[in-house]
Parts: structure tokens; sequence; C-alpha cells
């Protein structure tokens, strides 16, 4: 059962929520939510895109099942420690990080989109630029 859902250009893609793991990340996100905004290529941490949410007024958010290296699918909230705040949405192999250096983001969901789909995505924000996405609460 999906309890959030990013939609990438008229895709639905489904995830699940890890409240256990990240319960202030949860809450954080579900409170965002619904976001319009714009999905693009990552600079620094490989086959993933992103979501900049830095013009959000996020509450304070401790580390909680926090991770520099995700696994293909696991969405990471970074509440901008050290660098403006997003959300990361691994496309295959990453490694976290930015000008500032490597990065711990809360992983908080986890997409149940196939590999392959996924790496269609980057591979799109690579060579068209940024793609409209929508982060909505499934009830």
């Amino acid at each position: 059962m999906s309890d959030l859902e990013l939609v990438v250009d008229g895709d639905v893609l489904s995830a699940t929520v890890l409240p256990e793991a990240a319960p202030e990340s949860v809450a954080a996100v579900r409170e965002l939510a619904p976001l319009h905004t714009e999905l693009m290529h990552v600079r620094w941490s490989g086959h993933a895109t992103w979501i900049n949410i830095d013009d959000i007024d996020l509450p304070e958010l401790p580390r909680e099942n926090h991770t520099v290296y995700p696994s293909c699918g696991d969405l990471l909230l970074y509440p901008g420690y050290r660098n403006e705040q997003e959300i990361l949405v691994p496309c295959g192999p990453t490694c976290f990080k930015s000008p500032a250096g490597e990065l711990a983001g809360n992983h908080f969901a986890t997409l149940e989109t196939p590999r392959e789909e996924l790496a269609a995505i980057e591979e799109r924000t690579l060579q068209e630029g940024v793609l409209d996405v929508t982060l909505r609460v499934v009830d």
C-alpha cells in the first residue's frame, strides 16, 4: 500500500513511508504536501534527481534513519544542515553530496518503482532538464 506519491511529468510513482524509522521527517513531508515543483538532475551525487525545498520552512529535524549511500528509490529528506534543503530521489548508484562534501539525508520513504523506470527518469532530467513533479499524500 502506498502512502505517498510522486507524480513525475504525469507518471505516478508510489512510495511507502517509514514512520517508525523517521517519524519527524515523515511528519514534515506530510505537512508540506501537496507540493508542486520541479524535479532536477543532481550535480554531485551520481545517478539521482532532487527536489529543491529550500524556500519551505521545515521544523528543526534531527538526523533519523540517515544515510549518505541510499539505495535506488530511497527518498531522503535533507533539512539543510550544511547545504540547501531538498528531497533526494536516488535512481541508481548514489553518494549524497554537495560542494560542502558528503551529506546524510533522512530516509523517510521508499519508492515502489522498478529500477529501470527510475533510471529512465534520471536520464530524462539529464538530457531534457527539469520535469514537473508533485509530491502528494495518499489517504
